[in-house]
């Protein structure tokens, strides 16, 4: 398994699902980290070996995963993340590994390509240019994307294929206790949300949305996560008068359970690539509201019928769709059909038929990999 940094964010996390349900089917698995972010430990996945070459910047990853393969006899590779998977896809070329490499793609391409000649992003544009022909499977993890990576690429191969959000693991979270006083008080509705404290996530908009709802029904908002907007973000709290309804408690173990008991999920992001936290929060039982930004969440929300969508950057149409949610929640049967796609089952049964080959026999060891940071 090859991956840039290991942290508390969405890919990783979606990469070690994937990781732990291969190895429950049987097939050995080796999660490789390019890099441990600083305060974090890599995790324990069973069944699966992690292990972590400790480079700061992805093109440090080349050599070593080219001894990598060259060392090891390995049938399959997963990475994601554009950057990475060029490192990736040029390793095995320079190695001559036989195996298959599936490439996913997690953020937009219009962010991550440039047409400005010997830009960072116009570099990596003809690097992907030159190796993609190595890659057995191209994947982006929502149908927009696919339709991005087909403006920037012209004629691609890319193809959609989802992230596995609902395992045993996950429901195992979702039900477990979780010590929280806003989650032992439940005498008004509770709101929560989840993702870095970064400008893109649109939580100042949220925080502003807070103050119309709570004029008209009380409630509380639970922002899950940790970020370099922080300080900003309290100010803003402060400054409309909801430090009473509105915390930050930074980092949780275990964000699923605080899902469950929640009433409503508010995605207010400005861009996505396909937000794991959305489905998550479907698994858990919240009526979700999602901004209908680029790209993923109308494609989950099948354009309203699964949750409400509303404008970015909109604070008032952000208030209005709580509002809503609050008082017309989606029934439960509703909630689990939306996420069917993304069960265990059907995302490496999707996976594995674009490489072409079979889910049940024991294979080598698997290389999967999550997204990389740096360049």
């Amino acid at each position: 398994m090859i991956a840039g940094r290991y942290g508390i964010s969405g890919v990783p996390l979606a990469q070690m699902r994937f990781a732990r349900a291969l190895a429950r089917r049987g097939h050995e698995v080796e999660l490789l980290f390019g890099k441990t972010e600083e305060g974090q430990v890599l995790p324990l996945v069973k069944g699966v070996t992690v292990r972590s070459f400790e480079k700061l910047r992805v093109i440090q990853l080349l050599l070593p995963l080219v001894r990598y393969f060259r060392e090891n006899r390995i049938d399959l590779v997963f990475s994601a993340g554009d950057h990475l998977n060029v490192i990736v896809l040029l390793a095995a070329i320079l190695s001559r590994t036989k195996a298959k490499v599936s490439c996913s793609s997690r953020v937009t391409p219009f962010d991550t390509y440039s047409r400005v000649p010997f830009s960072k992003g116009w570099i990596l544009k003809l690097m992907s240019q030159l190796t993609l022909w190595r890659a057995t499977a191209l994947t982006c993890v929502s149908e927009d994307m696919v339709e991005q990576y087909r403006t920037v690429f012209g004629r691609t191969r890319h193809m959609c294929a989802y992230n596995i959000i609902d395992d045993e693991h996950s429901r195992a979270a979702l039900a477990a206790k979780v010590a929280d006083p806003w989650l032992a008080i439940r005498d008004v509705p509770l709101i929560i949300a989840a993702g870095s404290l970064v400008p893109w996530k649109g939580f100042d908009d949220l925080i502003v949305a807070m103050r119309q709802v709570v004029q008209v029904m009380p409630t509380r908002l639970l922002i899950l996560g940790e970020g370099h907007m922080r300080g900003e973000l309290v100010e803003l709290i402060v400054k409309h008068g909801l430090q009473s309804v509105v915390r930050l408690p930074g980092n949780v173990d275990n964000p699923l359970g605080y899902f469950s008991r929640a009433n409503v999920f508010v995605l207010s992001s400005h861009v996505e690539g396909m937000p794991n936290v959305l489905v998550e929060a479907m698994l858990c039982g919240c009526t979700p509201v999602a901004t209908n930004c680029p790209t993923g969440p109308r494609e989950l929300l099948q354009g309203g019928k699964y949750g409400y969508l509303v404008p970015i950057r909109d604070p008032i149409s952000l208030a209005d769709g709580i509002l809503r949610a609050l008082r017309y929640p989606l029934p439960v049967d509703q909630l689990k059909e939306a996420v069917l796609p993304f069960s265990e089952d059907a995302v490496i049964a999707r996976h594995f038929d674009l490489l072409g080959i079979q889910t049940s026999p024991r294979t080598n060891p698997v290389s999967i990999g999550s997204c990389a940071t740096g360049g």
